[in-house]
């Protein structure tokens, strides 16, 4: 059975993409900590960070830094924040967002309030900021496409 991520990669669940490449998709969560965080998933379904191909964690984390760093640069953030939690959806998924603070790494600090609108201008900023640091052909087509051009 397909998890809830393959199913936004797949394009059966609406998803809004900023990465996409062979191993791994990033799209925003729709409870974001902070303007820009998204999730990194990918392609194949496993469960648990530990369970990974070593080859599949390590393009994660490659992946994680670059958006990342766009990240700071875009949303005029202090740092990068990366949390592996492994709860919400069996399939692993890195958070990666913008934060001033350690705060913003609490899962206390999501945001269920964030408008459709409020998320697609985030990820828009974040897909040009990524095309401008030279990452353009891993940014998809469409915001809604894990597929890129």
């Amino acid at each position: 059975m397909s998890t809830l991520f393959t199913k936004i990669i797949n394009g059966e669940i609406p998803g809004r993409f900023v990465w996409a490449d062979e191993v791994v998709v990033a799209f925003a969560t729709i409870e974001p900590h902070t303007a820009g965080h998204v999730l990194v998933v990918p392609r194949i379904e496993v469960d648990s960070y530990v369970d990974a191909p070593d080859e599949v964690v390590a393009h994660m984390a490659v992946v994680a830094k670059r958006i990342g760093a766009t990240q700071v640069r875009v949303f005029g953030a202090s740092r990068a924040g990366l949390v592996v939690a492994g709860y919400g959806v069996d399939h692993l998924h890195l958070h990666v967002l913008p934060i001033r603070s350690e705060a913003d790494l609490s899962f206390s600090s999501a945001r269920a309030d964030v408008t459709g609108e409020e998320l697609d201008e985030a990820m828009e900023r974040l897909r040009a900021g990524l095309r401008q640091d030279g990452w353009g052909q891993y940014v998809p087509a469409s915001i809604g496409s894990a597929h890129t051009s």
